[in-house]
């Protein structure tokens, strides 16, 4: 893929075909450390330790609709090629944490990309499912947690056109905003 904030697309909706409600994001960007660390943790059903012991390997997936799954397999190689490292663990009945660790200067690294757009694609296809993103550049952060918008947000749905206008305007202003402090 052509930016990370697509694997995390990806990732997320494999927690949320999980039964996940909740989604954790975290991309930790430490420039001065030379690394970049992406986390994606659901409280989905989780995953089996025979399967999660070839759970990248792509001729093996839970779908039943396809006989691959490239996700995991493709983000893993994502940060194995730039210096990286890749991590997963999962209880059933609990759910799954993926994490992605990247040398950040590598020149093989793909940008973080459109992250804006990204989290307004789920929030748009899965308006129920509430997400938790937290951006971090050089020591400092920002969170958008989606329980918090609902609650401004009283009956709005999340998916309201002008409600993903705002969120995405927000998002993009927010991480401007920290990566130009």
């Amino acid at each position: 893929m052509k930016e990370l904030s697509l694997h995390i697309l990806d990732l997320a909706e494999n927690g949320i075909a999980a039964q996940a409600g909740l989604i954790r994001i975290l991309v930790q960007e430490d420039p001065k450390a030379n690394r970049l660390v992406i986390e994606i943790t659901d409280n989905g059903k989780g995953i089996s330790e025979p399967m999660l012991a070839h759970i990248t390997d792509p001729f093996v997936t839970s779908r039943t609709t396809r006989r691959v799954g490239m996700g995991l397999p493709l983000f893993k190689a994502a940060a194995e090629r730039c210096g990286g490292g890749f991590e997963i663990s999962s209880k059933p009945g609990q759910g799954t944490s993926v994490r992605g660790i990247f040398q950040y200067d590598h020149i093989d690294r793909a940008p973080v990309g459109n992250m804006a757009a990204s989290l307004v694609s789920l929030i748009a296809g899965y308006p129920e499912i509430d997400i938790e993103y937290t951006h971090m550049y050089d020591g400092r952060d920002f969170t958008m947690d989606t329980r918090n918008i609902r609650k401004e947000l009283a009956e709005v749905p999340l998916n309201e056109p002008a409600v993903l206008q705002y969120i995405q305007q927000a998002i993009q202003e927010e991480l401007h905003d920290i990566m130009n402090a």
